[in-house]
């Protein structure tokens, strides 16, 4: 079994998602006692959310970097951001280790196009909605069309992540208002809704809509398992 690296802590909450999946995962397909093999490191999000607001990527790359070399020198074979906004700094961090990245976003393209969809709707924060570096990865290299709500839905939905799921807070008048923007974008025309933060499953799952849902936590967690047993 090849060791996973993960690479957390944005947020925490979300991160406790991937190890318990992760190590589902594998006693899955394994049986008896067996568990994952884990390298993780997990930053103060404090730290890296003050340098998303004031638009500081190069430092918060730098400080990811820090951390993936950590978790490399620690023997992972390969790693996970587990985040999708953090993908922005993904060349940054895959510069300073020898190990490979498994991309959150082609994970989730690959899933798309297996339900032979071809147009999604992307939700996230406002840096993965409104930035090329998540949606123009999924039409350049994987060629799907991608929708995202108006700028004041936006704003609602980045809202939510920071100020409440990040905090593990969920309230059933922010699934409401989740559920009503993702209505508006499958109107629009998606086929689906990716779950582009890894924080918007606590709030919203599957058994809450019809609409097709892309749970990126989950979809990632998968491929590493994947990966790992390979």
């Amino acid at each position: 079994m090849k060791m996973i690296g993960l690479l957390g802590g944005m947020s925490w909450e979300s991160t406790s998602l991937y190890y318990r999946l992760i190590n589902q995962g594998v006693k899955k397909r394994l049986g008896g006692l067996h568990s994952a093999r884990i390298a993780l490191v997990s930053v103060d999000f404090q730290d890296i959310e003050e340098m998303q607001q004031n638009g500081d990527w190069d430092s918060a790359g730098h400080a990811l970097a820090e951390s993936a070399k950590q978790i490399e020198a620690a023997g992972a074979d390969f790693l996970l951001i587990c985040t999708n906004t953090m993908h922005k700094v993904a060349p940054q961090i895959e510069a300073a280790i020898d190990i490979p990245l498994l991309h959150i976003a082609d994970a989730t393209a690959r899933q798309i196009q297996m339900a032979g969809m071809k147009t999604i709707g992307l939700l996230g924060t406002r840096f993965t909605m409104e930035q090329a570096f998540y949606k123009g990865r999924l039409a350049e290299k994987h060629g799907l069309t991608v929708l995202i709500p108006p700028e004041q839905d936006r704003e609602i939905v980045h809202r939510i992540i920071y100020d409440e799921l990040c905090l593990g807070q969920i309230r059933d008048e922010s699934r409401k208002a989740y559920l009503r923007i993702m209505d508006d974008l499958q109107q629009r025309g998606a086929e689906g809704i990716i779950e582009g933060c890894t924080e918007i499953v606590t709030l919203v799952q599957q058994q809450h809509t019809d609409i097709p849902l892309f749970d990126t936590t989950s979809i990632h967690a998968k491929a590493a398992v994947e990966e790992a047993l390979r």
